[in-house]
């Protein structure tokens, strides 16, 4: 009887084994996650929100530091929502944020995405504003307390009228403070703001950096001066060193 048992090594004897079950690596697998940040859904990938590793944004999604969820399982961050969009596009595509950039930037330096708060500091607008504009308001000391001071002064003058005023003094030393405060006393030298090494074109600026920060909390202020106080002798020169003088600001209320 003839066998049926091929010789070994002969094409027949080959008999393929079943295929083995493709092995997963859950590693590799490509997490989706959804997010609510300040109400406003998101649809991205672990990856993504991973990019840089030694960001705030990464940390909120790496091993125990999750993010908490909310009541339909997306992950929440309590964050403005409508500029968490243009921070994913960029963590997506590198495609660098063209609107809202103070606000954008602001979100940027909250997940600590350090190349994108770099690159929006390199913007006009940005450099300007943040960057440039900090480094001359860090020569006045005390600059956002005297703000706050202008601020609780001006409404507690508002009862019953329209309008209400605060006078800003500008002194360019503390020899300067100190004579201020043997002067007589009036109602309206209330707040004095020190200007050390500051040109006199620099305190308008000044001024105007206050009244900025007034509007932009909702204030509507203007401010007229300088009234220069006669207890100092005044520079003939706009680019000589700052003299003692004065600014009125007004707020109006309705």
């Amino acid at each position: 009887m003839t066998s049926l048992r091929s010789a070994p090594g002969s094409p027949a004897s080959t008999s393929r084994a079943p295929a083995p079950p493709p092995v997963t690596d859950r590693q590799n697998i490509i997490k989706v996650v959804e997010l609510n940040v300040g109400g406003q859904f998101y649809t991205t990938t672990l990856d993504t929100l991973r990019k840089f590793p030694d960001s705030k944004l990464a940390e909120m999604f790496s091993g125990a530091n999750l993010a908490c969820r909310d009541a339909k399982g997306c992950f929440f961050i309590d964050r403005p929502g409508t500029y968490f969009g243009p921070i994913l596009e960029y963590l997506r595509s590198g495609q660098l944020p063209t609107q809202h950039l103070p606000e954008v930037y602001r979100e940027a330096q909250f997940y600590g995405i350090k190349p994108l708060v770099k690159l929006l500091e390199d913007t006009p607008q940005i450099f300007g504003e943040q960057v440039a504009r900090r480094q001359f308001l860090l020569q006045v000391p005390g600059y956002s307390e005297n703000l706050e001071l202008l601020v609780r002064l001006a409404r507690a003058r508002a009862v019953a009228q329209r309008h209400s005023r605060v006078m800003v003094c500008v002194m360019p030393s503390e020899q300067h403070s100190a004579k201020y405060q043997e002067r007589p006393r009036t109602e309206e030298d209330t707040i004095v703001m020190h200007t050390p090494g500051m040109l006199e074109t620099d305190v308008r600026d000044l001024m105007d950096c206050v009244k900025m920060d007034l509007q932009n909390q909702g204030y509507r202020v203007t401010f007229s001066g300088p009234y220069t106080n006669s207890l100092f002798s005044t520079s003939s020169s706009r680019f000589a060193p700052a003299c003692a003088c004065s600014f009125k600001f007004t707020f109006t209320w309705w």
